[in-house]
């Protein structure tokens, strides 16, 4: 059966510059899995594999949609198919890097076809939220309390989609999953690098501050003006038409850590401390709830590798797990 490396682990841990390493090993190509490296424009925020890593390393799913374009998990799986298809043809073992679970899961374990978008019914929805807080997570607890148990009461979006698909499909969301899924037929290697969190939480400070110093704000300014249109940055800061940039702040895009808090410093409503603060809080909690979302996934080969930040050295520790994982992999022991 073809084999499939997924590299995962929280955000910051350090899967990039190892993924590298990984990938020349093995003469290989890397497939992304990260939910906002697919927007095209969002480098710095989202941090994307540099110029120079993407030159020695081929990397797929990476600025494949602009930020004003919806995307789904679904259109994720049917775009990395064929990439993965194509690297098989090559003799090749592909290697799938990220942290969004949801990538993960339907390359693993499937993913339902549910139905398309319908704008207006998520508009109505989106209105009855709004008239009554908490009103829609009540909605879906009655239609589909399987799926509701499993997405928090301020997680609008993901409610609206579970109630949509209820809605125009008569079926549960939950019934799905459970019908209509179906894994890649493929031998998955999953492997994941944790650090102690105080660790992994002074990385985290340390990376917003240089996404910070190297233009992170000035680049929101420019996926901004690129979704609203031109023009919106002649003015002085506090004359800005901060109505436009709310009108937008609710696409998928624009609710990536890093941009959402910039944002909010950019129509006024915050400072720009109190952006980085917000920043550095908002990416610590996601990698905690990245955490607890693979702790529960099974079969995870799980290295920790605290106070190791030389990638030669995690490389080492990742390639003894394949050889004891698998004997295929000792063919590229030297």
């Amino acid at each position: 059966m073809d084999k499939i490396i997924i590299l995962l682990g929280p955000t910051g841990v350090g899967k990039t510059g190892v993924s590298i390493l990984l990938a020349r090993a093995l003469n290989t190509e890397i497939i992304s899995a990260d939910s906002m490296q697919i927007y095209r424009y969002m480098d710095i925020g989202t941090s994307k594999p540099s110029p120079e890593e993407r030159a020695m390393i081929k990397h797929h799913m990476i600025d494949i949609v602009n930020p004003w374009e919806t995307y789904s998990t679904g259109k994720y799986i049917e775009a990395a198919i064929p990439v993965i298809d194509g690297l098989f043809k090559k003799g090749k073992i592909p290697i799938v890097v990220g942290g969004t679970g949801l990538y993960i899961k339907a390359m693993t374990r499937g993913i339902f076809s549910g139905p398309s978008a319908d704008w207006r019914l998520r508009e109505d929805l989106l209105s009855m939220e709004n008239e009554e807080k908490g009103s829609l997570y009540n909605y879906l607890k009655k239609l589909d309390p399987g799926t509701a148990e499993k997405i928090t009461p301020h997680d609008t979006r993901r409610i609206i989609r579970a109630l949509e698909v209820c809605l125009r499909s008569n079926m549960s969301m939950s019934q799905m999953q459970k019908t209509l899924t179906q894994p890649l037929p493929c031998e998955f290697i999953k492997i994941g690098i944790q650090r102690d969190r105080k660790e992994l939480y002074r990385m985290i400070e340390k990376r917003v501050d240089e996404m910070i110093n190297t233009g992170l704000v000035d680049e929101v300014k420019r996926v901004v003006n690129l979704i609203t249109g031109p023009g919106l940055w002649n003015s002085k800061l506090s004359e800005i038409n901060s109505s436009l940039i709310t009108h937008h702040s609710s696409l998928p895009s624009m609710q990536a850590i890093g941009y959402k808090e910039i944002t909010l410093y950019l129509r006024g409503d915050i400072t720009l401390d109190d952006a980085i603060r917000l920043l550095k809080r908002n990416t610590k909690r996601y990698a905690k709830r990245q955490f607890t979302w693979f702790k529960k996934e099974e079969g995870i080969h799980w290295i920790d590798i605290t106070g190791i930040h030389d990638n030669e050295a995690i490389f080492n520790l990742i390639f003894d797990v394949l050889t004891h994982v698998s004997p295929f992999f000792t063919r590229y022991c030297f």
